[in-house]
Order: structure tokens, then sequence, then C-alpha cells
């Protein structure tokens, strides 16, 4: 099921969600609009490797915005941090950034119970684009669970995104065992 608005306020009043900033015009019927952060990234080489430590340069979006090009990925970061403590989050782009041939993200739509961050965005382009900071890119849907969780995502020891940021996080698959 699917959290209603009345449902995520009330889970916000008990601790259970947590979004910060918080803005009340952003809640919609069954979700929380969520904005484009201060900084993008994009990986230094060509070829990437999932075995090894792929590095990225951040940079700010500059107030008059930044044209993303088509054929890069650039990592993007919500502005909001959010906690989730008893249900699980996804997050899905705006059909007014679909409609401008943004995704938001290639893969990693669904969060964890207990994840604790800002959202990385795997950000991809169908023709060139201006962004902004502060742009609305996304909306978090909020599922109930049935039964206990047993590993909560905050306190799994091999848990790769639990440091807090507001920079885009680059992949940490070279962490994996494989």
């Amino acid at each position: 099921m699917i959290l209603s608005d009345q449902q995520i306020l009330a889970e916000i009043e008990r601790g259970t969600i947590v979004i910060a900033p918080y803005d009340r015009s952003c809640l919609g019927t069954n979700s929380y609009d969520v904005h484009l952060g201060r900084y993008l990234a994009t990986y230094r080489d060509a070829v990437l490797d999932a075995r090894k430590h792929n590095k990225i340069d951040v940079f700010e979006i500059p107030d008059e915005g930044f044209v993303l090009e088509p054929g890069t990925l650039y990592l993007g970061v919500t502005e909001e941090y959010t906690e989730t403590h008893a249900h699980v989050p996804f997050l899905e782009g705006k059909s007014s950034v679909g409609r401008l041939g943004i995704d938001i993200h290639a893969t990693a739509g669904k969060g964890d119970i207990g994840f604790c961050n800002t959202w990385t965005l795997e950000i991809s382009v169908s023709m060139p684009v201006r962004i902004y900071h502060g742009m609305p890119v996304g909306q978090l849907i909020y599922f109930t669970v049935e039964g206990e969780v047993e590993n909560l995502y905050n306190s799994k020891p091999n848990a790769k995104y639990n440091q807090r940021t507001v920079k885009p996080v680059e992949s940490m698959m070279w962490k994996n065992a494989f």
C-alpha cells in the first residue's frame, strides 16, 4: 500500500519519516516532491570499471543553470535529506521532468528502511536541457511493509551510502566481493 498525504503527515509527526527541509506545499496526494540540490558530478574516466573506485569531479550548478548533454551520466543530489524508519521509500521522476527528456535514476529508485541521507540521482538526458538548483525533480512515495525488519539500512555493517552528504556519491560497487 502507498501512504496517502494524511498518512505521510502522521508518520512525520511520529518521526518515522523525516524530510529536511520540509515544505507542506510539496506534499502531494500520495507523494512528496524533492528538488535538485546544489551539486552535480561527472566521472573522470570515459570507461568505468565495476571493480575499481571510479573517481568523480563535483561542481556547483551556477545560478544561470547548467546544460546537461546526452551521452554523459551526471550524478546529482536531492536538496532534501530524508530518513525512513518504518516504510520503503521510492523516488520517481516528476512527469514534467520526464517531458523534458530527463531521467533522474537509472536503477536506484527504491530506498531501504533505515535509509537516512540525501538521494544521489543518476541523471541522463535525451537532448540538451538546462537545469537549475532547486528545481523540482522527483517525488518520494512511501510503501508499507509487512513483517518485522531484521536489517535496517543505517545499521548494516556493509551499507555503503550511510555517510551524510549534500554532494552526489559515486558508485561503491568496487566495495562488493565478486
